[in-house]
């Protein structure tokens, strides 16, 4: 379990979802640069009514996927191009 799944005080259930600023200081990026990955369908994020968040599911299956096979992973492999799906 990730650090960012991991249970808060005075919440005992796991986080499953990442604000984007989180997620940009977790990754060390920008706030606007990991919007324009979300907004280019780059990076996988849920959109409700306006707001994105990060599902933590997804972070840490890209970093055990980098970890496991010690090779580059494509933030956009993992995010659905709503193109495409269309």
């Amino acid at each position: 379990m990730s650090a960012l799944a991991l249970p808060s005080p005075g919440n005992p259930q796991p986080r499953r979802f990442c604000t984007v600023a989180e997620t940009a200081l977790l990754l060390r990026l920008s706030e606007p640069t990991l919007y324009r990955a979300i907004h280019a369908g780059q990076f996988p994020a849920v959109k409700i009514r306006g707001r994105f968040v990060i599902p933590a599911r997804a972070l840490d299956e890209m970093e055990s996927r980098a970890i496991e096979t010690g090779s580059v992973v494509d933030s956009a492999s993992w995010a659905i191009n709503l193109d495409d799906a269309a």
